[in-house]
């Protein structure tokens, strides 16, 4: 199959489009366990703000990379890209289909092309933190054009408006003197995979409701106090866990610094830009095959139309 290259399916796209459904459905039809491609759903705890699947209605199906982290201890994308890889792996040899499922973009594309992780050294938080506090103020064209005198090849490739690339470059550049594009050139090899992309979408203003109304359906569900509970765990609200969308607008209004009604409103806001990061992120790549769900309506069309085209491909030679 494909000179003997293993078969990843990967389901990926904006939040809120039902990709863990629809991944469920895919499985179960195909042979397949789930590998969880969220840089949030890792962390244990973290179940109502992250979307996590409860393990009541996974069907039997095998998760993996879920629950499997210390909220208080960082995960990266060179841990997560190990762990994967481990149980692409496992899941092969039992002669299974891995199924990759999430949002988070950097960690598919670690597993699907060659990667470079810069070197720990490069971390600079407090600057990443002021960089990140000057984007939101001042919009990325003096980013822009910083990056562009220390990086001219990597600001070539990064829009102004890709926050999270533009912040990282500058990032590790100022932590390790040298400039992000020379990183990587050294990029570690793609694994030797076959990845089978479905990419989910829907009109914008569609997806902005839906969005709305999930964040109102985690706070009826319990976040305030999933989030109350982390804290007096012992969690800080500086950890990289308690920077997830959902978690640092609960904590600010459990501190008093915020209303609870701004709270909602906040995460409801950032939870629609991190969309639009998400398909930013995802339109670069024309290897994806874009399933608009909203030409979908009846029940099972969507995961019938996925089903077809990925066995279909799983057919080619």
């Amino acid at each position: 199959m494909n000179g003997g290259k293993q078969p990843l399916l990967v389901i990926l796209g904006p939040t809120a489009t039902g990709k863990s459904d629809l991944a469920l459905a895919v499985a179960e039809r195909l042979h397949g366990e789930i590998i969880s491609g969220d840089s949030m759903q890792v962390y244990r705890g973290m179940d109502i703000g992250t979307a996590k699947v409860p393990e009541q209605e996974r069907r039997g199906i095998p998760h993996h990379l879920l629950d499997i982290w210390d909220p208080a201890v960082p995960f990266s994308v060179a841990d997560f890209r190990e762990l994967a890889l481990a149980a692409i792996a496992a899941i092969s040899a039992r002669g299974r289909l891995p199924l990759l499922a999430g949002g988070t973009g950097l960690y598919i594309d670690s597993l699907l092309y060659p990667y470079n992780f810069a070197p720990a050294g490069a971390a600079q938080p407090e600057l990443r933190r002021r960089l990140q506090e000057e984007y939101n103020e001042l919009g990325g064209e003096s980013l822009h054009a910083r990056l562009k005198a220390v990086d001219p090849e990597a600001a070539e490739r990064i829009h102004p408006h890709d926050a999270r690339r533009l912040i990282r470059a500058l990032e590790v550049q100022a932590g390790s003197g040298r400039a992000i594009s020379d990183f990587q050139k050294e990029a570690t090899p793609a694994p030797d995979l076959r990845p089978l992309i479905a990419g989910l979408r829907l009109e914008r203003g569609q997806l902005y409701q839906r969005i709305d109304r999930r964040v109102e359906q985690m706070i009826a569900a319990g976040l305030i106090a999933e989030v109350q509970k982390l804290l007096e765990q012992g969690i800080s609200r500086d950890a990289v866990s308690m920077q997830g969308i959902g978690y640092r607008q609960v904590a600010a209004y459990l501190a008093g610094e915020r209303s609870r009604e701004e709270a909602i409103e906040l995460i409801k806001r950032d939870t629609r830009r991190f969309a639009k990061r998400q398909m930013t992120w995802f339109k670069r790549n024309d290897a994806i095959r874009w399933f608009d769900i909203d030409h979908y309506r009846g029940e099972g069309s969507l995961e019938r139309a996925v089903c077809d085209w990925l066995a279909g491909q799983l057919e080619e030679e």
